[in-house]
C-alpha cells in the first residue's frame, strides 16, 4: 500500500515533487534516467517517540559540555564528510541531478566548516552589558527538528545543524525525501563523532515530518524549503509558540544600469540564473536592464548561455543537469509558456539530451512584464529572465 502525507491527514511537510512512497519505502529515483536508485525505508510513526526520547535524554549532557568542546566535535564531524567525499558527490549527482563539479564544490564546503563554526561560537558567548552590570547568557532550547532541502542536500543539513548543536541542542534531521541517501550519509558522519543521541535521523515525507514538527518534546523547528510549506509549519508551531527558523523561497532581482560593466553583468546574469539548474533560493530570477543597453546586453547573454551544456550530472562536460523532478520541470515549462503567450520573446533555447531524464533547456527570455507568472512566482529552473526599464532609480526600485 502507498503511504502519503495526505493519506494520514498530515500534508504540510510533504515536498511537492511527486516522490512515491510504496510499501514503507521511498522510491529514490535518478532524475537523469528515471531509474530507481534504491528503496529507502521510511521511519514508522510508531517509532518516532523513541527517536525524540533519545534526543531528549542526550540533550542535558550535551549542553553541559563546554562550548568550545561542542564546537571542536562539530569541526571533527564535518571533516568526516571529507573522508567520504567521493561517495557523497556520487549520491548528490544520482539523487538530485547536480552536475559533478557543483557536487564536488558542495561537499568540499560541507567538510570545511571551521570558520562558520567559529562564528557560531562567538555568537554563543556571554555578552557583558551596561558596563559590567548585566550579562546575557545563551541557553539551549532542547530538541530541534530540522527539515532540510534537496537542492543542497549535504551542505544545508550542516547549515541548520551547526548553530543548533554548537548551542547545546540535540537535533533530529528529516532530509528531503528526494535525497534520503545523501542525508543518511551526512548524518552517519555526524553520528560517528558526536555522543549517542545528539544527532538523529528520520526518513520520509510529510507523514513523518508533520508529527515530528508537532511532537510535544520537540522544542524548536528549523526548515529550509518552499513558502507554502513554511506557512504550514509556522501555523503548526504557533499553537505552543514553538521556536521556529525558516529559510524559504525567493525571487531575486538583478538590476543592470547603463554604466555597468556589461561583460561582468552578462557573466553574472547567466551564471547565477543557471547554477544548480536554477534550483537555488537566491538565484537570479529577474533581470531588469536599462533600455539603452538592452540589445547589447541580450546579445552577450545569449552568447554566454550557449556555452552551458545540458546533460547528465555525471558527465564532466555538463554545466546544467536535469531538473529534480517531472513536477518541477512542468512548473518551469508552464511559466515559460505563459510568458511567451503574453508577448515575451524566446532569444535562446538549448538542445537537451534524448531519453527519460527531467531535461529542461537553458532558456533566455526577454520583454517580460510584471503580470507574467515568471515575474511573480519562484521559477527554480534554468531560465535567464530579462525585462527592461527606463534607467531611472524610481522604476528600478
Amino acid at each position: 500500500a502507498k503511504v502519503t502525507a495526505s493519506s494520514v491527514g498530515l500534508d504540510f511537510c510533504s515536498m511537492v515533487q511527486g516522490v512515491v512512497i510504496e510499501d514503507g519505502c521511498i522510491l529514490d529515483v535518478n532524475p537523469a534516467t528515471g531509474e530507481i536508485i534504491e528503496r529507502v525505508p521510511v521511519t514508522r510513526l510508531e517509532d518516532l517517540d523513541a527517536v525524540v526520547a533519545k534526543a531528549k535524554s542526550a540533550q542535558i549532557a550535551w549542553s553541559l559540555k563546554p562550548l568550545v568542546e561542542r564546537a571542536q566535535l562539530m569541526k571533527d564531524a564535518c571533516k568526516k564528510l571529507g573522508e567520504v567525499a567521493e561517495e557523497l558527490q556520487e549520491l548528490i549527482v544520482a539523487e538530485m541531478g547536480k552536475v559533478v563539479m557543483e557536487a564536488m564544490t558542495e561537499v568540499e564546503g560541507a567538510a570545511n566548516k571551521d570558520e562558520w563554526i567559529d562564528l557560531v561560537v562567538e555568537a554563543n558567548k556571554p555578552v557583558v552589558m551596561d558596563g559590567g552590570k548585566s550579562t546575557v547568557f545563551r541557553q539551549a532550547h532542547g530538541v530541534v527538528a530540522l527539515c532540510t532541502p534537496w537542492n543542497f542536500p549535504a551542505d544545508e543539513i550542516l547549515l541548520l545543524c551547526i548553530p543548533a548543536l554548537v548551542a547545546g541542542n540535540t537535533v533530529i534531521v528529516k532530509p528531503s525525501e528526494i535525497t534520503p541517501l545523501t542525508g543518511a550519509k551526512v548524518l552517519s558522519c555526524l553520528m560517528e563523532v558526536l555522543p549517542d543521541g545528539v544527532a538523529n535521523l528520520v526518513q520520509g515525507d510529510g507523514a513523518i515530518g508533520a508529527p515530528l514538527v508537532n511532537h510535544k518534546d520537540v522544542d524548536m523547528v528549523a526548515m529550509t524549503g518552499s513558502l507554502a510549506t513554511g506557512k504550514k509549519i509556522m501555523e503548526a508551531c504557533s499553537g505552543s509558540l514553538k521556536r521556529l527558523v525558516l529559510e524559504l523561497g525567493g525571487k531575486d532581482p538583478m538590476v543592470v544600469l547603463a554604466d555597468a560593466d556589461l561583460e561582468k553583468a552578462a557573466d553574472d546574469a547567466v551564471l547565477y540564473s543557471l547554477m544548480n539548474c536554477g534550483q537555488v533560493c537566491c538565484a537570479v530570477e529577474r533581470i531588469y536592464v536599462d533600455d539603452k543597453i538592452k540589445p547589447e546586453f541580450e546579445k552577450m547573454v545569449v552568447e554566454k548561455a550557449a556555452n552551458f551544456k545540458v546533460g547528465p550530472g555525471s558527465d564532466f562536460e555538463s554545466q546544467v543537469g536535469p531538473m529534480v523532478s517531472k513536477m518541477q520541470q512542468e512548473l518551469v515549462q508552464k511559466q515559460v509558456e505563459d510568458a511567451v503567450q503574453q508577448g515575451a520573446k524566446e532569444l535562446y533555447k538549448s538542445p537537451v539530451p534524448d531519453g527519460a531524464g527531467n531535461w529542461f533547456p537553458v532558456t533566455v527570455l526577454t520583454d517580460l512584464k510584471q503580470e507574467m507568472l515568471i515575474q511573480r512566482e519562484e521559477t527554480f529552473g534554468p531560465v535567464v529572465a530579462i525585462a527592461s526599464f527606463d534607467g531611472s532609480d524610481e522604476e528600478a526600485i
